[in-house]
């Protein structure tokens, strides 16, 4: 098992919308997630302007699960959706969208 801890920034005036979205995600989105080998995910708000999400992947090829994921017509329907209402922060590497984080500590 691989954890994970992203942060994305979220444009203030569609923090309420993007709320209100998460309070009901499609449930297909939520079986492809599944599918995917994740688990445990959350995503948090900071200052109404930022995002951190954590997740726990439990598969054994992300990059493949993930290219699954992205090739998932409904969860591409969901990210048009949610893209416009994210910002990418600064310092992000070539390519990615929500940053991924170094862990730097963690204890059961």
């Amino acid at each position: 098992m691989r954890r994970f801890g992203q942060v994305i920034g979220v444009k203030p005036e569609a923090y309420d919308e993007y709320v209100r979205a998460h309070a009901a995600v499609w449930p297909g989105v939520l079986a492809t997630i599944q599918a995917c080998n994740i688990r445990n995910y959350s995503i948090y708000a900071w200052k109404r302007d930022t995002l951190f999400a954590c997740f726990e992947y439990v598969g054994d090829d992300f990059e493949g699960d993930m290219a699954r994921m992205g090739a998932d017509p409904e969860t591409q329907r969901w990210w048009a959706w949610m893209t416009p209402l994210q910002q990418p922060v600064e310092g992000r590497a070539d390519g990615e969208w929500w940053h991924t984080l170094t862990e730097v500590f963690h204890t059961d």
